[in-house]
């Protein structure tokens, strides 16, 4: 390990109750958590997901990275699709986070892609303040539907230029959230961010949000003082 590079434990895990496979990873002195929602047809195992969640754990994030649905569910297409479904799960991940001592006063962001990002906006505008901000990689927010115009985290959408469907209904979703906002196009780069520098530069964006948004809301985090 250089010098720069933060130490980072990482591990593996069930949340309790649904069973869902999950991959914590803990900076030391985290600034914040992020949850990643991922895509139709994808998991935590994600590469590209996983490579802006080691971006954002040497910027001092925690990160989680799970699976919204069981190996069974994923069985079922409809369920992939499923958005209120989805966003109930990262409210049961959140709860979860909630009950982690090492976690529960960490301001908190989501992290969506693709249909994940749909669901993010759904579960967002349910736990209102306790998500401090949101970032949509190539994401479908227009799933979020009337929930977008409750969200009240700072969202960021990030948007490959040559994902022309996407692109528009980005564009479309924007001009319905009330909360703080941005849109960021990618030139040259596809739904997947597979072109050169181009997942780099989500990292990068995504980082610049979840430092402005989440420590201008919540502060440095402190974490809870031991017990005597």
């Amino acid at each position: 390990m250089t010098a720069e590079q933060v130490a980072v434990k990482a591990r593996d895990l069930q949340l309790p109750g649904l069973g869902l496979g999950a991959t914590l990873r803990l900076p030391a002195s985290p600034r914040g958590i992020i949850v990643f929602a991922h895509g139709s047809g994808s998991s935590r195992f994600s590469p590209r997901n996983s490579a802006v969640a080691g971006k954002l754990n040497q910027a001092h994030f925690a990160t989680l990275l799970l699976d919204l649905l069981t190996p069974s569910e994923e069985a079922d297409r409809r369920n992939v699709f499923d958005i209120p479904l989805l966003a109930d799960r990262l409210a049961f991940a959140v709860e979860w986070i909630d009950r982690q001592p090492e976690l529960s006063y960490l301001p908190l962001g989501f992290f969506g892609a693709s249909t994940g990002a749909g669901a993010a906006l759904v579960a967002a505008a349910r736990l209102r303040d306790r998500v401090g901000a949101i970032v949509s990689r190539g994401g479908r927010p227009d799933l979020a539907g009337p929930a977008l115009a409750s969200v009240s985290a700072p969202t960021l959408l990030i948007v490959g230029g040559n994902d022309e469907p996407v692109v528009e209904m980005n564009e479309r979703a924007l001009a319905q959230l009330r909360a703080r906002k941005a849109l960021r196009i990618i030139p040259g780069a596809t739904h997947l961010f597979e072109e050169a520098g181009a997942l780099e530069k989500v990292s990068e964006y995504a980082e610049e949000w979840f430092i402005l948004n989440l420590t201008s809301r919540s502060g440095t985090a402190a974490a809870p003082a031991p017990a005597q």
